[in-house]
């Protein structure tokens, strides 16, 4: 009996550090995909990742099926996989059924912030300010964020849940349907959210957010952008290093990936 439970911590001990491995490359693949580093169509060959994170092609086998199944990857025949490429219409899609779902989160925010949760939403959108003279691509992730931010604050999976895949897949899409992102619209609108939320004001802060991820859209599905082209290893080396100093998921006070 006792060998039997010796073996049965084992499995669960190794097991749990094969789900620590996945959702290190998870993470780090989001945010690589998220700042534009990683763009539609670039390759993520799993010899490649395991000798990046130093982990068997099983393990990254795993991490691109979780991210496949959040539409970020595309596994192609002879398990080749990819950064997806959204067409134009699953872009505009996505947009809408983001809306739908952000109204629904507002809706029951509305009039129920505490304050230490305005206070972090407040020092949110302080460091979106303070990254405007960065890359756009930061200030894509960190706008991305804030609402992932919101949908934790319901207590709501299910909400955390699509909302996160959702907006993740909308990142997406800017590096392949964008125009230059409008970090100074996306403060100011993020601040009238928070005062409408703040207000209890449920009908204008539905509006506010509705207008709001529509105005995203419409800015940012415009037409493809040039691919750089870059060696893989070289790309995730920052994201892979960063990913796998983090011992939790920093959610929901410092949204940095899922």
């Amino acid at each position: 009996m006792a060998a039997r439970a010796d073996t049965s911590k084992a499995d669960t001990s190794k097991t749990a550090e094969s789900s620590d491995k996945v959702s290190v490359i998870c993470r780090a693949l989001r945010r690589a995909i998220i700042e534009q580093a990683l763009e539609p169509g670039a390759k993520l060959p799993e010899d490649s990742l395991g000798e990046r994170f130093g982990v068997s092609r099983t393990i990254a086998r795993h991490a691109l099926g979780q991210l496949a199944a959040e539409g970020l990857v595309e596994l192609r025949r002879n398990r080749i996989a990819v950064v997806a490429t959204p067409s134009w219409q699953e872009a505009r899609d996505a947009f809408d059924i983001r809306i739908e779902l952000e109204r629904l989160v507002v809706r029951q925010l509305a009039g129920k912030l505490t304050k230490p949760q305005i206070a972090e939403l407040n020092a949110h959108v302080d460091a979106e300010d303070r990254a405007r003279d960065g890359t756009d691509a930061v200030s894509i992730r960190l706008a991305t964020e804030f609402h992932i931010l919101l949908a934790h604050m319901t207590n709501s999976p299910i909400l955390v849940r699509y909302v996160s895949e959702v907006a993740y897949r909308c990142c997406l899409t800017l590096s392949l349907y964008s125009r230059p992102h409008s970090s100074e619209c996306a403060i100011n609108e993020h601040r009238a959210i928070i005062a409408a939320l703040v207000k209890g004001d449920v009908d204008k802060v539905m509006g506010l957010m509705h207008s709001h991820l529509d105005s995203v859209a419409t800015r940012a599905l415009v037409a493809p952008s040039p691919q750089r082209g870059r060696d893989l290893l070289d790309i995730l080396a920052p994201y892979a290093d960063e990913a796998s100093g983090e011992k939790v998921v920093k959610l929901p006070k410092a949204v940095r990936g899922r």
